[in-house]
């Protein structure tokens, strides 16, 4: 028989093991084709924020090839393995190292130069829409067009060849540091099963505790109890989380099904059997991979949650820098532009408002606020404004409204929603109680200095407007011109207006409309970069995960067919897969899903003004994505138990 036909032989014998590898190979080089391929569109470059979207593409590219490369290196790592024996009769009918490696090195460039074609083929029938999405995430209003580009496909060729080299040297490591002997038993090995020693039960018990500690110090970190500390907070979160969630999968889990089998007095029903035990006894040879796969997951949520609520906090981020269709913040500005639409006969409304900026006592108002602050909350800066220069508002001489409290700050201080606040002037003492909080911003951030604005009785606002402190006045002046379009079909008009008439030297001005694009091209392509890395991971890491259930299942086809001889029907053994399946598949998800709600419940407040509809949809969409893979193991198993007999 010569070497080709031997190959081909090969190739066709094993094609039950190589169709998930090849799936895996034609998936990674589809995913990174087109994902390159919007790095090298011109359009791209020409509408993304102003040229940073090939280069925010580039860093991506590079990420995504680490999780592609670790992912087709552990993918071989396990196809290899199942064919140890195979590798083990070559050697025992004379066949050298070398040849035998010729073999698996010619089988590969054929599955290889396959799967290169076919998944560069895909990746570009894919990348028109992944393409549109894109332009739909960044708000780019462009037309989304399928090109094929060189440069991508000859960068997509050259890294999965240098990936094909390194699967070539660990292929040839494996066959050079194996002996016959050792190749008949790769798969055979297994964990000695031991009676839970004193120190297994304290390493269960200190990653539970460490995961617990990390947790709580994450919500102490924008307390204002560490800040002088915060680097070293952060770093110890990190580190107390991640060896806890190993310690957790080295011990703590077999612990805990320890005690569950306990309960049952060794009386365990054939579910029980096939998945705690076997669950306790494999857990600790997977503690590493699955710490990996916590950590990343936790990783991918979490910072595509923290992209997403300032993707979904847009709106409001942008209604906070310009509460009006454009916010002007000199009136002699606000005229010159007002001039520009009477001339192209836009019709619109004008606000007017003059402020001034107080000393103020806030400490007796809040709910809240970090420790830090408690020296600042009794001669802060609050700007106050007259209740006869916004609509809709009036108050008595002794009472008064905030407004704006939705904003930034509004996520470290806490307001009641009834309070006392007292304003003084260098001469003059205020008291007021505000009987009422308004989220809805009156002036810009940059005027409002990013706190909630005191609207009071115009009598105590006049009182209070003589013998102002010069030096905490604001640096933006203390009027403001507010411009709402009339007629919202012409807003579009009036904004391409507004943009040839700010361009050049002037106060702040700021169109609610371009801050909500700027903010949603800005985030936008962040998000994209994130969530096609987070998908990418996604994938791969259920992958990872059912690839090893096939493993197992392969090693454990002698038990099936040993109970289904003692009469265990097919569905006794399937109810137990689903258990083992569910803390496989689950227990990573879990232990990720919480990491992620605790590092973005203690930073979200960065990131936007609303954290709970968006971390629950990104969480909810991770969920269901990662569930499809544990649904696939089962339905391998189940295969493989109806094989049995």
């Amino acid at each position: 028989m010569s070497i080709n036909h031997l190959i081909l032989q090969s190739l066709k014998k094993n094609i039950r093991n190589y169709y998930l590898y090849v799936f895996a190979l034609i998936f990674s080089v589809a995913l990174y084709f087109a994902f390159v391929t919007l790095q090298f569109d011109p359009t791209i470059d020409a509408q993304a924020n102003t040229g940073k979207g090939a280069a925010g593409i580039k860093v991506g590219s590079i990420l995504l090839i680490a999780i592609v490369t670790v992912f087709l290196l552990y993918a071989n790592t396990l196809f290899i393995k199942r064919r140890s024996k195979e590798i083990g009769l070559f050697q025992l009918i004379g066949m050298t190292k070398g040849k035998i490696f010729r073999i698996l090195s010619i089988e590969n460039i054929i599955l290889y130069a396959g799967s290169l074609i076919f998944g560069i083929f895909l990746g570009f029938a894919g990348s028109k829409l992944i393409k549109l999405i894109f332009f739909q995430i960044t708000g780019i209003d462009q037309v989304a067009a399928l090109n094929f580009s060189v440069q991508a496909m000859i960068q997509t060729v050259l890294v999965f060849l240098v990936i094909y080299l390194f699967i070539m040297v660990m292929n040839f490591l494996f066959i050079k540091r194996q002996s016959v002997l050792s190749l008949f038993q790769v798969r055979s090995k297994s964990e000695n099963v031991k009676k839970m020693s004193v120190l297994q039960i304290l390493i269960g018990l200190l990653g539970i505790g460490l995961v617990a500690f990390g947790y709580y110090l994450s919500t102490k970190l924008f307390s204002g109890n560490i800040d002088n500390m915060l680097f070293f907070a952060m770093l110890g979160i990190l580190g107390s989380v991640i060896i806890g969630t190993y310690l957790f999968f080295k011990g703590s889990v077999s612990f805990i099904l320890q005690l569950i089998r306990k309960s049952k007095a060794g009386y365990l029903s054939i579910s029980n059997v096939l998945s705690l035990s076997s669950i306790m006894f494999r857990m600790k040879s997977n503690a590493l991979l699955l710490t990996v796969i916590t950590t990343v997951s936790a990783l991918a949520i979490g910072l595509l949650s923290l992209t997403y609520i300032s993707y979904y906090s847009a709106d409001k981020l942008a209604q906070q820098r310009a509460p009006n269709d454009f916010s002007i913040t000199d009136a002699d500005d606000a005229d010159s532009f007002m001039n520009e639409l009477d001339a192209e006969q836009i019709g619109y409304t004008e606000t007017h408002i003059d402020f001034i900026t107080l000393r103020a006592n806030i400490a007796d108002a809040l709910e809240s606020a970090p420790s830090n602050f408690n020296g600042q909350l009794k001669n802060t800066e609050m700007v106050v404004v007259s209740d006869q220069a916004i609509a809709g508002i009036s108050v008595s001489p002794d009472e008064a409204v905030l407004t704006g409290v939705d904003g930034t700050i509004s996520q470290l201080l806490s307001f009641q929603d009834q309070g006392d606040i007292t304003l003084s002037n260098q001469t003059d003492t205020i008291d007021v109680h505000y009987t009422e909080l308004e989220e809805k911003p009156i002036l810009p951030s940059i005027q409002s200095i990013n706190f909630p604005v005191t609207v009071v009785n115009d009598q105590a606002y006049q009182q209070l407007a003589n013998n102002l402190n010069p030096d905490i006045q604001g640096a933006f002046g203390s009027e403001y011109v507010g411009i709402d379009i009339a007629d919202h079909d012409q807003l579009n008009q009036a904004n391409d207006i507004f943009q040839d008439w700010h361009d050049g030297d002037r106060n702040p001005v700021y169109s609610y409309s371009e801050n909500v694009n700027m903010q949603k091209q800005a985030v936008g392509l962040v998000m994209f970069i994130v969530g096609f890395l987070g998908l990418t991971f996604l994938i791969t890491s259920g992958c990872i995960l059912y690839f090893k259930q096939m493993d197992e299942s392969e090693e454990e086809r002698p038990t099936y067919t040993i109970l289904r001889k003692l009469g265990f029907t097919q569905g006794d053994l399937i109810r137990g897969i689903w258990y083992k399946q569910l803390f496989n598949f689950g227990i990573p998800l879990i232990l990720g899903l919480l990491h992620s709600y605790f590092a973005v419940k203690s930073g979200w407040f960065i990131f936007g003004t609303e954290m709970v509809t968006p971390m629950i949809i990104v969480m909810l969409l991770y969920t269901v994505l990662y569930s499809i893979f544990g649904i696939l193991s089962v339905l391998y198993y189940k295969r493989v138990i109806r094989e049995a007999l």
